[in-house]
């Protein structure tokens, strides 16, 4: 397996360790840069969208965000020494390496972060390493982006540092360009939601993403710098305060006790960026509200989170180089604008070597992680997550977000049900249901079973509460038509149980369609899968996990089919679905007396394994998945051919979800925990307010 000196062998407990691990990322990149220095391409090559060029640029700038971990130490001082005639030739127009003239909508506006936090950073240990040219060069070619077009999103805080560096490094009057500054702070402060989030765009019918993209590595990242680099804007300065401050209460939960980030979104291939926001509160100064009020608690959680990726050494090409992908490579997972050189980005982790030795956030000892300080389930209602924070396993429940941008695996990575920071999320490779890879989530088909379609674009999403055990709880649920054709309707409600019923939720499938829709394309029926979370494949010994011949949760490691359910476990952890339906529930309007036997006529449920195509999950490159598959057979009179005169036109079916995740946190029995499965008693929909009620034993 790839290891890099100096980060995979890192026990990351001060800036002297993370000082190491900077440059042990940085370093390999040496051997790929151009003669003067200014681009750099990685081999073997990749392309993004954008031109190669500007791909080559972020291999120069992105590294500079680690410009703390070298300016202090004399034996670095050829390393800076190679970035300022870097950036010196790519600023030149007559130089071979010149980056070229900007253009609209160009890769080149996002570069110019890196490059102007550097300066920002360092401008007394930077700026005197170009000449006079070199910094006329470097202005010009900088202004560029204010006479182009931008997307209205966050690279609008490129164009906000670019002026900000203008003002502050290169002594332009701020009345040059502060027309310019309110407009797209204007542009931006519209993307805010409520409780410190913002989006990545105006929240529309084409756009609901609130991910770490918005969240911690993109709009919060760049308003914290803000922070520490404003001049004379002490309102601004202290909305994001205030801001970071409401987003801090809750983004923790998104870390685990073990370091891990639960993985959500798009752009995950910048991976411990995850924590990015930790290092620009520490870097701001900003004091953060309980239960990471204390300096150390910012620290332990970037220091944990850069021991648990230092963990996964496969991260690595056997050059060092860290490659596209997340816990491995996998190009399944990246997107359009992910070039070899894009992964650098995670480099905003190490903006806290900004810091000095002597400062308070390296002098004051690790917290731990703020397990029991709260409840381990909880409502984030800005993305729409319910994050359970439990010992047995850390995952969030999800239903609103989408994305109508043609982002690779977009529904994989913002419509799913659930995703776990020990299990991950899978991204489909092809079309056939192994490739699909459907954990935690639904798909459907009404021709062979050969073409699904994935649950994408939710509708109607609320939030309800309900009560079990003396404990209000929320539930989140959301809507979803399979097909633009065909008048069926999916309304699902999430169900957080861990506090009462540990390692469960529940998934209640509210599923309806026209009389019309039946008698056409529904006429021989259609199919519903709902999965579970994809279990790490392999036993202790790096075996597939077998198959088990009957149903017993205390076998250490294998797959157990039971009553309309399976279970699998494995060396990692333990993944299962049951059906919980019951006739009171799948036909509420039913005449008495219908019984098991007319409900197995109008939908039958069986439980399988999947085995995912491999490479389709994030973390774990080989899994299984526990399915439930629900067939629906339309209300045809068998003896006649006819359809019934009042056809079924409404089901409600309950998805028990279990998963367990087996770490040094957790001790318990999984099969006790799998035993104590939770039943849905009453179900329905209130007639005056439409409310979901029902009761969980």
């Amino acid at each position: 397996m790839p290891s890099v000196p100096g980060f995979t062998d890192n026990p990351f407990l001060n800036r002297s360790d993370m000082v190491t691990a900077a440059k042990a990322l940085v370093r390999p990149l040496e051997n790929y840069r151009s003669d003067l220095g200014a681009r750099v391409k990685i081999r073997p090559a990749t392309v993004a969208a954008f031109d190669d060029v500007a791909a080559q640029l972020e291999g120069f700038a992105r590294p500079l965000l680690a410009i703390g971990a070298f300016i202090d130490d004399e034996r670095d001082h050829g390393v800076v020494l190679r970035w300022m005639r870097g950036l010196a030739a790519g600023v030149d127009p007559d130089s071979a390496e010149y980056w070229g003239d900007m253009t609209d909508f160009d890769q080149r506006m996002v570069e110019t972060e890196s490059i102007c936090l550097a300066l920002l950073t360092a401008p007394d240990n930077l700026l005197p390493l170009l000449d006079d040219k070199a910094r006329n060069d470097l202005k010009v070619w900088m202004r560029q982006i204010n006479q182009h077009e931008m997307p209205q999103n966050n690279w609008r805080w490129f164009r906000i540092f670019v002026n900000l560096t203008l003002i502050k490094v290169f002594n332009v009057p701020r009345s040059e360009v502060s027309a310019i500054m309110d407009a797209d702070f204007d542009l931006l402060d519209s993307f805010y939601l409520e409780d410190g989030w913002s989006g990545d765009g105006k929240w529309s019918e084409e756009r609901k993403q609130a991910d770490y993209y918005s969240g911690s590595f993109a709009i919060q990242f760049a308003q914290l710098m803000y922070v520490r680099y404003a001049v004379e804007d002490d309102r601004r300065v202290e909305k994001y305060t205030q801001q970071a401050k409401q987003f801090a209460t809750n983004y923790w939960r998104y870390f685990n006790e073990d370091g891990a980030a639960i993985p959500f979104g798009r752009s995950l291939t910048y991976r411990f960026a995850f924590s990015s926001f930790w290092a620009a509160a520490a870097v701001a100064g900003i004091e953060l509200p309980h239960p990471v009020h204390e300096l150390g608690a910012v620290k332990g959680l970037i220091l944990r989170h850069l021991r648990w990726w230092s963990q996964h050494t496969d991260i690595f090409s056997s050059d060092g180089i860290l490659n596209i992908g997340f816990t491995y490579p996998n190009m399944y997972l990246c997107e359009d604008y992910n070039s070899p050189q894009s992964v650098f980005w995670c480099l905003k982790t190490f903006s806290v070597l900004s810091l000095p030795e002597t400062h308070p956030f390296w002098t004051c000892d690790e917290a731990p992680y703020p397990r029991g300080s709260l409840n381990t389930t909880h409502l984030i209602k800005p993305p729409n997550h319910i994050m359970n924070n439990s010992e047995e396993h850390h995952y969030l429940l999800s239903s609103a977000q989408m994305s109508g941008k043609p982002h690779k695996a977009k529904d994989a990575k913002y419509c799913k049900f659930a995703y776990s920071s020990a299990f991950g999320f899978s991204v489909p490779t092809g079309p056939s249901l192994a490739q699909v890879a459907p954990d935690n989530t639904l798909c459907a088909s009404y021709d062979d079973g050969d073409n699904w379609k994935v649950r994408s674009n939710p509708t109607n999403t609320y939030i309800e509460r309900f009560a079990v055990g003396g404990t209000e709880l929320p539930v989140l649920t959301s809507s979803w038509r399979p097909w633009k054709n065909v008048d069926l309707q999916i309304e699902t409600s999430l169900i957080p149980l861990s506090q009462s019923t540990p390692g469960w939720h529940v998934r209640v499938h509210r599923i309806r369609w026209a009389q019309e829709a039946e008698r056409t394309v529904l006429a021989n029926g259609f199919q519903i899968i709902d999965g579970g979370f994809a279990v790490p494949a392999f036993t202790a010994t790096g075996h597939h996990i077998p198959e088990l011949p009957s149903e017993n949760a205390s076998a250490a490691e294998g797959c157990l089919k039971g009553d309309k359910s399976y279970l699998a476990i494995s060396a990692f952890g333990a993944s299962g679905i049951v059906d919980l339906t019951t006739v009171s529930i799948i036909q509420p309007n039913a005449p008495q007396g219908a019984g098991d036997a007319a409900k197995e006529e109008l939908v039958a449920s069986e439980a399988h394994i999947l085995r995912a195509d491999p490479n389709s999950n994030l973390i774990h490159p080989r899994t299984f998945i526990p399915i439930l598959k629900y067939a629906f057979v339309p209300g045809r009179n068998e003896e006649t051919g006819l359809f019934q005169s009042t056809p079924l036109k409404e089901v409600w079916l309950v998805s028990g979800v279990f998963a367990v995740s087996f770490s040094e946190h957790w001790s318990g029995d999984v099969s006790k925990l799998w035993a104590n499965r939770p039943k849905i008693s009453v179900l329905g929909r209130e007639s005056s307010s439409g409310s979901l009620r029902f009761k969980v034993e």
